[in-house]
């Protein structure tokens, strides 16, 4: 019935749309649910929110396909892709099937494989961006979505704290408003709400890095990685550089290194081109794989700043993916956490409007589900720094989570999530994360002492599919639609 009638509503604005100079149809006046940026954050919610009905407006700044950084993917993405019906036009599109991972880390080298059992799929993507992006935004408006390209969300209007409508400027310099019941802040790392309207964004001590990246032809596959692999290489007190490989046939390569080192090594060196050829000289496995090769790009650089939200929502809104919180790129985690904050924020909404559930429950399962989430890869990034070089290096000293960036996580709820079992948990009372990264330094039985040891490596974001993991007091069920329900 909400869904014959959100179709109606729907259809009768359309009807009712007016058309531009340019014969373009004009943004409606009203919808149920306003979705600001199209990248998988917005794509998915809107996919989603569509698929059951609900009147869905997108609003992206930008014309698609555009570029973005953020190539390799996990394969814990995969089943989200299937719940929103996209995972066959991905499979299709011809993305190198990444079907594992390669370290140099340390003095050490290790594969990681997709297919050890307990892991979610077998294989991933490696992507370009700007393919996998307008993929995704295609398919949210083929599954009824009201998808406006160039169109940017300028002002969010907050009569009482409530989040109600949209002031939006066009292409040509055409403006309007939109009213709104919901809305999905998915404008990335610009964040109109937390960055430009509430000033809710915490930027973390941690994390403060910089990375420069270029890509090339002509490069050696690298030996003895699973097929597809990304690879990711320690440089001695100075960051790690990454290489993937993409279908275009180029190689992605980049740089990160904290931004002390980076200005030291830029001032002393005389370029950004001279910082980052010297990384790449110093890493012996990468400059075989670059050995004849041409880089085929300039340099793109950007400040990996690790920053997150005092509150992931509010009443009228959800803030997904980067315009809710950031984290450092070395788990490749980025795409996954936009994705599955779209999917919560989508049963969050769909829930409420179907009258199941009340806002302020919905909201108080998204904001526990996804700031767990976030909080238990910031820690297990943290881990992976600290577990594998010592703490005279700057660089590793630089990755530790500081006194200030520890206030407001719950750490002893992190603890449990990651290593499960209230006999670690009573030991680590006062000193939580230190306890942590102890207990993280033994791998778990039949994984090697590499990498997290098999520490929430197979499963770092589960779905919470289960009363186990309920938040208050509901938990994520995924059929027929994404949609919340109370524990028994």
């Amino acid at each position: 019935m909400v869904i014959m009638l959100s179709r109606t509503v729907s259809m009768m604005q359309d009807a009712k749309a007016t058309f531009s100079s340019h014969g373009e149809r004009n943004v409606r006046e009203r919808t149920q649910v306003l979705i600001a940026g199209g990248g998988p954050a917005g794509t998915t919610a809107a996919t989603l929110l569509a698929q059951q009905g609900i009147d869905v407006v997108l609003l992206e700044r930008t014309r698609f396909p555009r570029y973005h950084i953020g190539e390799s993917l996990l394969p814990s993405l995969l089943p989200i892709l299937d719940i929103m019906g996209a995972r066959e036009r991905v499979e299709s599109h011809g993305f190198i099937r990444k079907s594992g991972a390669f370290y140099g880390w340390s003095g050490q080298e290790w594969a990681l494989n997709f297919d050890d059992p307990g892991r979610p799929a077998t294989h991933s993507f490696q992507v370009i961006r700007s393919e996998f992006d307008h993929l995704l935004l295609d398919h949210a408006r083929h599954q009824g979505a009201d998808v406006r390209e160039e169109t940017q969300v300028r002002h969010i209007a907050m009569p009482k704290d409530r989040a109600t409508s949209a002031s939006w400027t066009g292409r040509d310099g055409r403006t309007g408003q939109i009213d709104f019941t919901h809305l999905i802040d998915a404008t990335g790392r610009a964040g109109i709400l937390a960055a430009r309207h509430l000033h809710t964004r915490r930027v973390h001590d941690v994390f403060r890095n910089v990375a420069a990246w270029g890509y090339w032809r002509g490069t050696t596959p690298l030996p003895d990685a699973p097929a597809g692999a990304i690879g990711v290489f320690s440089l001695p007190e100075a960051g790690w550089l990454w290489a993937i490989p993409l279908h275009d046939g180029t190689l992605s390569v980049g740089l990160v290194t904290d931004k002390r080192s980076f200005n030291h090594a830029k001032n002393r060196r005389g370029s950004i081109e001279a910082v980052y050829e010297e990384a790449l000289a110093r890493c012996p496995l990468l400059a075989r794989m670059l050995d004849g090769a041409q880089r085929v790009s300039a340099l793109k650089t950007e400040a990996d700043y690790s920053y997150t939200s005092e509150a992931f929502c509010g009443p009228g809104y959800y803030l997904a993916g980067d315009a809710a919180c950031f984290l450092d790129p070395l788990l490749s985690t980025g795409v996954h956490l936009a994705m599955y904050s779209g999917l919560l924020s989508a049963a969050a909404i769909a829930t409420v409007v179907r009258g199941e559930t009340d806002e302020e429950t919905a909201r108080r399962f998204y904001q526990t589900t996804y700031q767990n989430a976030y909080e238990r890869l910031l820690i297990l990034v943290g881990a992976f720094y600290r577990i594998h070089d010592g703490r005279d290096a700057y660089f590793r000293k630089a990755q530790t989570l500081s006194h200030r960036d520890q206030q407001g996580l719950r750490l002893h709820e992190s603890f449990l999530n990651i290593i499960t079992g209230a006999e670690d948990l009573h030991d680590a009372q006062h000193h939580t994360l230190d306890s942590l990264y102890d207990t993280l330094r033994n791998p778990l039985p039949g994984h090697q002492a590499n990498g997290l040891g098999g520490h929430g490596t197979s499963h770092m974001l589960p779905l919470p599919t289960t009363p186990d993991h309920a938040a208050a007091g509901l938990y994520l069920s995924l059929t027929p639609h994404p949609t919340l329900r109370p524990t028994p």
